[in-house]
């Protein structure tokens, strides 16, 4: 037998996670809790956890803004469990990267049995919170980027757009690719903005911003962060 799976319950109803804790079988599964959004995100990322069981209703940052911070590095399957039983609140979660949506109360062999899905159907990597790029430090549990050790302030913008090209290091995207996936479908169009944010950007990671080493134009194309 394999060694139990790590499950992450982020809810803040301690009486919620004292029944899971109490209900799981100590032989399959060991449980690691936390009360908020912002806890949650960063046991994501330490404690490596096998399938994530997450409350939409937070104190901090909600349930959607953890699935969208969680899915910038991490695809591990994520079952939304909330007491929001509406369409547009599922839709949402799964928009945002959740694989499963659970409504409260429930059932504890329904639970069960989607975790089991969730770990037989989940293709998890060692992936990291963490990315290095040429002396550059990307944290996307914490938000946080360190040029030669020292902490760059972006906008939240420019952490986006840095995070989806570190993603894929080495890689071009192509100008609709970033402008939909930072901006949204509606701004496929506005590469004005683009080139704005690459060029802030590029002030704020290059030795020599008008002479980029990391971010690299592909003339017409797009963009791509190299690796060296």
């Amino acid at each position: 037998m394999g060694s139990p799976a790590k499950i992450l319950v982020i809810d803040d109803e301690l009486a919620i996670r004292r029944f899971l804790a109490a209900s799981i079988d100590s032989s399959q599964y060991v449980m690691v809790e936390a009360a908020d959004g912002l806890s949650g995100v960063r046991l994501a990322a330490t404690e490596a956890p096998q399938v994530i069981l997450l409350d939409l209703g937070l104190p901090d940052i909600n349930g959607i803004e953890v699935t969208r911070r969680i899915r910038e590095w991490s695809q591990v399957p994520i079952i939304v469990v909330s007491a929001r039983g509406e369409e547009r609140a599922k839709v949402a979660a799964l928009d945002a990267g959740a694989n499963d949506y659970l409504t409260k109360p429930f059932g504890l062999p329904e639970l069960f049995a989607r975790i089991r899905v969730a770990l037989r159907f989940s293709n998890i990597d060692a992936s990291s919170s963490l990315v290095s790029v040429q002396g550059l430090e990307i944290d996307f549990a914490a938000r946080i980027v360190k040029k030669h050790g020292q902490e760059v302030h972006l906008t939240p913008t420019e952490f986006k757009l840095l995070g989806l090209l570190a993603r894929n290091v080495g890689k071009v995207l192509t100008h609709r690719q970033l402008l939909v996936e930072v901006w949204g479908p509606e701004y496929a169009d506005e590469l004005h903005y683009l080139r704005v944010y690459a060029q802030q950007l590029r002030g704020k990671i290059e030795d020599e911003p008008t002479q980029p080493r990391m971010l690299v134009t592909e003339t017409g194309v797009g963009y791509r962060l190299r690796s060296e």
